[in-house]
């Protein structure tokens, strides 16, 4: 077979794994740390180094193809799986997923994934292992066949060769104003995030995220060149369900006035409220979609919290639940399963974002901008980290490259058949 040795290296993520239910409950920063006592098993603070395992397929000609575990920002929380733990991520790779990997046809990427991720004693794979090996499966994949990841994906799925960038997402962290300069300055597509994850943040009725969202507008006219006219696209961590009330109603209304604020700007809105089941996220959140359509609102919803593996993404697609659905890479596991999402939402005719976190690595969100670019999602996050410039220079020139060579490879195969048609002619 084409592996013939697996390597392991431990890392670090690019931000930090936060107890996003100690946060919730009012939690006071100190600097850049949080103050008081976690709340979600697993973390000894609240805020805490991100990590990552990095696992290496070493090849038949001693070439060395890596993909990255790790967990996301808020681990533990909304459904998702527990912290990220390196030691016990490291046993398991070791003892169950080597001897799989061993003995499979790297070159057949889907076929490699379904038998390296089968169950182990009746439960599935941790979504990180699933997430860094099929990372290192599809790099495997690209490098036997001499293509790119994203052409491999486009074989696997039936996919034609890609041609459009997809717009990519920022954010900003806590910095909001620099950050959001920075933005703008770059003409993201896609801004500012926002982070806002306290009721600090969000204000006494949602006045201080109104504000916000009204500066950013007022920003982006003041700095940005002409003819600039990004995306408005603010993650209020449920905060609207619990300031306002989880009434679908109410939590409609507000965003509402929140997008009449900022006229002639498209408005997302992540993460509105948080019901408490995937079931109740579904029926509440597909409630406040129909309510922003019939009024002609210019908000969309994006769904977050809840709705974290494959399974998870068709039933909200199905339901029309959101406008856009946030594909988060290492909650979903295997990033075929990211492919997957991303075509069933356009099956169902609802946004795919590409997602993930600020806790990533460059070589996962290399790997998701292949898999953005090759399916075509409606946007993708740049990642990893907390800061504009490293995220969005790392997934823009990935992507910039990957069209780069695709363009070639497009312009390569119609020389190729006209070639074979005048040779056809002449015989």
């Amino acid at each position: 077979m084409q592996i013939k040795d697996v390597l392991l290296a431990p890392g670090s993520g690019a931000f930090f794994y936060d107890d996003q239910a100690a946060i919730r409950v009012g939690a006071s920063q100190d600097g850049f740390i949080y103050l008081g006592e976690p709340l979600t098993p697993g973390f000894t603070s609240i805020r805490v180094p991100a990590s990552s395992l990095s696992i290496g397929l070493v090849l038949v000609d001693d070439m060395v193809v890596w993909g990255d575990m790790m967990s996301v920002q808020y681990s533990g929380a909304g459904g998702r799986d527990a912290l990220f733990d390196i030691k016990q991520m490291s046993g398991l790779t070791s003892r169950v997923m080597v001897p799989r990997l061993l003995d499979v046809d790297a070159a057949r990427y889907l076929d490699a994934c379904s038998k390296v991720f089968e169950p182990f004693e009746q439960e599935r794979l941790p979504l990180a292992i699933e997430y860094g090996v099929s990372q290192a499966l599809l790099r495997a994949a690209a490098h036997l066949h001499r293509e790119t990841m994203a052409e491999i994906v486009c074989a696997e799925f039936d996919l034609t060769l890609p041609t459009r960038k997809v717009p990519i997402y920022c954010q900003c962290g806590d910095a909001r104003e620099i950050n959001v300069d920075k933005m703008i300055l770059k003409a993201v597509d896609v801004l500012p995030h926002g982070l806002i994850n306290s009721r600090q943040k969000f204000g006494v009725d949602g006045q201080t995220f109104m504000e916000l969202v009204k500066w950013v507008a007022t920003r982006t006219r003041q700095i940005g060149r002409p003819g600039y006219h990004p995306v408005l696209h603010f993650d209020v961590y449920g905060w609207i369900g619990q300031e306002i009330g989880l009434e679908p109603q109410l939590i409609a209304d507000f965003i509402c006035r929140v997008a009449d604020s900022v006229p002639g700007f498209t408005l997302n809105i992540e993460f509105p409220a948080d019901f408490g089941s995937t079931q109740a996220q579904i029926e509440n959140y597909a409630k406040i979609v129909s309510i922003l359509d019939n009024r002609g609102s210019s908000a969309r919803i994006v769904v977050d919290e809840r709705c974290n593996t494959l399974e998870d993404i068709r039933l909200f697609a199905e339901a029309k639940a959101a406008h856009l659905i946030q594909i988060k890479t290492p909650d979903v596991g295997s990033i075929a399963d990211t492919a997957r999402a991303v075509l069933l939402c356009k099956e169902n005719k609802v946004g795919a974002y590409v997602g993930g976190s600020c806790t990533e690595t460059d070589l996962s969100a290399h790997a998701s901008v292949h898999i953005s670019v090759a399916t075509q999602a409606d946007m993708m996050l740049a990642k990893p980290g907390m800061g504009v410039d490293e995220a969005f220079s790392i997934v823009g020139n990935e992507q910039n490259r990957l069209l780069a060579m695709l363009n070639r490879r497009r312009i390569r195969n119609e020389t190729l058949d006209e070639n074979t048609v005048s040779h056809a002619e002449v015989s």
